[in-house]
């Protein structure tokens, strides 16, 4: 007998541990955990596009985490980036899986996979089950964030998918000639060509706002610095918001609290643990409430360092020695320090109040002392876009030139206003359209990718909120854009040479299905040339 190549024993031993003997109908059970293995990968690659999608909203993510962790942990880290390399890991081990199964088949080996692999599959379905309940739980606006990425991908996963399942029938047709029995053959071919017909003829659904005339684009929407630009800067400084300048964006965006001794500020979280060294100043106070410090404390806090240590949007690379200096030594701003930055560039200017915390002197003129630090600031009222819903009736008539601003289409519509502040998977397309052809100004956040900021600039919208001005403000166009009748006749013509690759596939398999019609050899693997009635008996 000869001797097998050393090659062939590695690769299958990677994937298998079968012996010499092997029983009878175990191929059965081969079969089922092919099936099984082929699954998973698809469910991890669906879960990798996922994450994809979410990568526009990492920023949040990890906040979000982080104010779930910091009592535990009390240090800053990248959770998605950790999300995102394990579920890369655990694609590409189930992908190298898949193939040394394929492998397997075509060396004509059983398909007895090791415990091991059965082991890490059902570890990647827990991490994948993790993953989706952790979204649905805590984050369950992010969905709206996948389903709106298909309008940017589903053209083109239409025409990969087209292409998998047109390879696919080399095998399929190859099921259906060893099938002895009719019901087995009808229900194999059946079932593929409902795939086929779903694959093939889908753009027939499918819909996106870059399927459009040229002549038809809208204008390029505007951009807002979301805490100024925190892709060059540390979140809500002033280098920040001086940063967002250089990419010529038309307002400044923030969230305001008050001190204890009554100065607004600029702050997103409730606790200074994220964005300051406060664990080092005040120990003892580290879990308060930013309300909780006063001016003079807040003063003494360096906002910078935690930036360049922590790397929060992987950029600190790409500083210079000055901007890292200049970084390094950023300082909690006032409300103030923005509104005098923004009357000297004649920019605009929206914010949220956070809440402050319970017993603070001024809990109940929150509104009033803002408001009085916007008016003794001399910066023109039309600057002011006002996001705050609550006592708006009176903010309204106390300073008339501030520009309303809602965060709901319900809102504004009981209120009278045209300014809508929203979040980017909240409207539909058609819904963007309908608002801004009403006169409507409609500002969408948080966009980062360009991806999204394509979609929503084809769907019209008049600007969008980034953490990324830096790399929107440089695109001259949409990263892609079709007339309907040239996409047409793209899936029309791919799906015609696909169909004739299928129907090769057909005739190339019954050719060699009546060549071998006299033969009854068997494989080792239970794929291939089965003993007859043995995959109708799978069936």
């Amino acid at each position: 007998m000869a001797q097998e190549h050393p090659c062939r024993n590695c690769l299958v031993g990677v994937y298998s541990c079968h012996g010499k003997d092997r029983k009878p109908g175990k191929w059965q059970c081969a079969c089922c955990w092919f099936t099984f293995q082929s699954f998973i990968f698809l469910l991890t690659l669906w879960w990798i596009y996922v994450c994809w999608a979410a990568y526009n909203d990492r920023d949040d993510f990890n906040t979000k985490v982080f104010s779930i962790l910091s009592s535990i942990t009390g240090m800053y880290v990248n959770w998605f980036l950790v999300v995102l390399i394990v579920t890369s890991v655990v694609v590409i081990y189930c992908c190298l899986l898949l193939v040394f199964a394929l492998i397997q088949v075509a060396l004509k080996e059983p398909l007895d996979m090791h415990w091991i692999h059965k082991v890490l599959l059902f570890l990647a379905v827990v991490i994948v089950a993790a993953g989706i309940a952790g979204i649905c739980v805590r984050w369950m606006e992010e969905w709206g964030t996948a389903l709106l990425s298909l309008q940017v991908t589903a053209p083109f996963l239409q025409l990969g998918g087209v292409a998998a399942v047109s390879l696919l029938g080399w095998f399929v047709f190859q099921r259906f000639f060893m099938a002895k029995r009719t019901v087995s053959r009808v229900f194999i071919l059946m079932a593929y060509l409902i795939v086929v017909a779903a694959v093939f003829l889908s753009p027939l659904v499918i819909t996106s706002p870059c399927l459009l005339e040229i002549r038809e684009l809208p204008p390029k929407p505007a951009l807002i610095g979301h805490r100024g630009a925190p892709m060059l800067a540390p979140e809500n400084t002033m280098m920040s918001f001086q940063k967002s300048m250089e990419c010529k964006v038309v307002a400044f965006e923030s969230d305001v609290l008050l001190s204890w001794d009554g100065v607004p500020f600029l702050m997103h979280d409730d606790s200074l643990k994220r964005t300051t060294n406060v664990l080092e100043k005040f120990p003892e106070r580290a879990n308060n409430s930013s309300s909780t410090f006063s001016w003079k404390e807040l003063q003494s806090l360096n906002a910078g360092d935690w930036y360049l240590e922590n790397d929060p949007f992987q950029t600190v690379s790409s500083f210079s020695k000055l901007d890292r200096e200049e970084a390094r030594n950023q300082s909690i701003p006032s409300l103030r320090d923005l509104l005098n930055l923004a009357r000297k560039h004649n920019t605009s200017v929206i914010f949220d109040l956070k809440k402050l915390s319970p017993g603070h002197p001024y809990e109940h003129n929150y509104t009033q002392r803002t408001i009085e630090t916007i008016l003794n600031s001399s910066i023109p009222q039309q600057l002011v876009l006002w996001l705050v819903n609550k006592d708006r009736d009176r903010v309204a008539a106390m300073p008339p030139g501030f520009q309303q601003v809602y965060a709901d289409k319900e809102a504004m519509r009981v209120g009278g206003g045209d300014r809508l502040n929203i979040r980017h998977s909240f409207l539909s397309g058609q819904e963007i359209r309908n608002l801004t052809q009403s006169n409507v100004t409609v500002n969408m956040w948080v966009v980062n990718e360009r991806w999204l900021f394509s979609l929503l600039w084809c769907s019209g919208v008049s600007s969008v909120t980034t953490n990324s001005c830096h790399r929107l403000r440089d695109m001259q166009r949409p990263i892609w854009h079709l007339a309907p009748d040239t996409y047409r006749a793209i899936w029309i013509t791919v799906d015609c040479f696909f169909l004739l690759v299928v129907l090769g596939f057909f005739l190339l398999q019954r050719r060699r299905f009546r060549n071998n019609r006299g033969g009854r050899a068997e494989h080792k693997n239970g794929f291939t040339n089965l003993l007859t009635g043995e995959m109708d008996t799978f069936l």
